[in-house]
């Protein structure tokens, strides 16, 4: 049965507010078994199935793809697997009124996690949410409202959160071992699933995607065929909405927000007051969007600093020597800090760290627990942490789009003296698809 927005609204209230008010205060025990339904797994979504189906006391007990072709293929997977076939959902609002599913993951295309994230928040479930887990700056703070209002867990996938490396390395830097933060650096210069797109044309909508459906809260447009790429099923789709704006966030909201939020953290989740971006989509010919090219700084209050680089072009040589493709630095008042190298003083010499690590757990580990102990502090990170994050890289790209460097008041989340910057704070929503303001 598909539930419309309406119906979900209405008379599917009551089971799922019912689901709602039976999980809330619940402390599950280490046997209970949890109910998972994975939404949008064709790519990252695979790797929830992988985490899920490995935990003791978790069964994924359903699914849930708007291509018919995945949702099958996943659902006699996971058949396999698991001994047990899951459910198959289309429409991710008749997963929210399932009370047999208490968590829901998503992975699918940015411009529908937030809206998963409030409705599981409403319906009482608990959230891992893929990075990024907004697409706006509006959509953002409705998640960290519904996780605080409906006392649920919500978890980013910025899986950086859960390395005890770096767990143990940004207490350090936090506590002064070597001075001052004065600047936070992270950068991407990622080439593999990276190169041009192609150009698109109306055409028809395969039969086994609903189209719709697939662009939820996104204006309605029509389905685009790829003219270049015989191994894509249209313009946007299967990956490719990454560099659109309308679905995605380009690189620095892709593989970038991983790195920026490693630099986030480095800066105890300070919200800048200024930003400044530039860049280009060059080389590539083709329909994309977003940047390939992109240089962006952010200055805070106190007068530190970050700056953040997108590359996709390749160079991943600097200074004679073969750098990672995706990192970060943070420099400080007496020394600087290399991520996966470690601490050096301003003579390049190596400083020794003998703290000991906390516990290696991974980052459905914690998920889990933290749905179990109903504690956020169990979980990697706090949803406050993660929307600042995401805002960094938000910001970033209004900073770009505008190509104007743009002033943000930290306590109200809005630009000063710029109502085209104001206006990119949120979207407009296709009727039946709105990401509510949660009061």
């Amino acid at each position: 049965m598909k539930f419309s927005r309406r119906h979900f609204l209405g008379t599917a209230a009551t089971a799922v507010w019912t689901a709602g008010t039976m999980t809330r205060g619940r402390v599950w025990g280490a046997n209970d078994r949890i109910g998972v339904c994975v939404v949008g797994f064709h790519g990252q979504g695979n790797d929830h199935i992988r985490n899920c189906l490995t935990q003791k006391g978790v069964e994924i007990v359903a699914l849930c793809d708007v291509d018919a072709q995945v949702l099958a293929k996943g659902v006699e997977e996971i058949a396999q697997k698991q001994g047990k076939k899951p459910k198959a959902y289309k429409d991710v609002r008749e997963v929210m009124a399932d009370k047999d599913i208490q968590v829901i993951t998503t992975a699918t295309p940015n411009h529908w996690h937030s809206l998963v994230t409030v409705w599981g928040c409403q319906a009482g479930k608990d959230v891992y949410v893929e990075k990024p887990m907004a697409q706006s700056p509006f959509e953002g703070r409705q998640c960290v409202a519904a996780a605080k209002k409906y006392n649920r867990i919500v978890q980013h996938g910025t899986q950086s959160r859960s390395n005890p490396v770096l767990i143990r390395d940004m207490r350090l830097i936090h506590e002064g071992f070597i001075g001052k933060v004065l600047h936070s650096r992270g950068y991407v210069y990622k080439t593999d699933n990276r190169k041009a797109i192609g150009h698109g044309a109306p055409g028809p909508v395969p039969d086994y995607l609903d189209w719709e459906l697939w662009q939820g809260p996104a204006k309605s447009r029509e389905f685009l065929i790829n003219k270049d790429r015989a191994d894509k099923p249209g313009l946007f789709v299967h990956y490719d909405w990454h560099w659109f704006w309308e679905y995605g966030n380009g690189e620095i909201g892709n593989q970038g927000v991983h790195e920026m939020d490693i630099a986030s953290w480095a800066m105890k989740g300070k919200v800048p007051v200024k930003a400044s971006s530039t860049g280009g989509r060059y080389a590539w010919d083709d329909d994309g969007e977003t940047p390939n090219t992109q240089a962006t700084q952010f200055t805070y209050e106190d007068g530190s600093m970050m700056t953040f680089e997108v590359r996709n072009l390749g160079s991943f040589w600097e200074g004679g020597q073969q750098a990672e493709a995706c990192s970060n630095s943070v420099f400080c008042e007496n020394g600087y800090y290399i991520r996966n190298v470690g601490f050096f003083d301003y003579k390049n010499q190596p400083i020794e760290v003998k703290d000991s690590l906390p516990e290696n757990l991974k980052k459905f580990d914690r998920f889990f627990n933290a749905v179990r102990s109903r504690k956020q502090e169990d979980a990697p990170m706090s949803v406050e942490d993660a929307h600042i994050s995401c805002l960094h890289c938000q910001i970033g790209n209004i900073a770009y789009r505008l190509k104007q460097t743009v002033n943000f008041d930290p306590k109200t989340e809005k630009f000063l003296d710029s109502p085209e910057a104001n206006a990119l704070l949120k979207r407009e929503y296709r009727q039946g698809f709105e990401v509510p303001e949660i009061a």
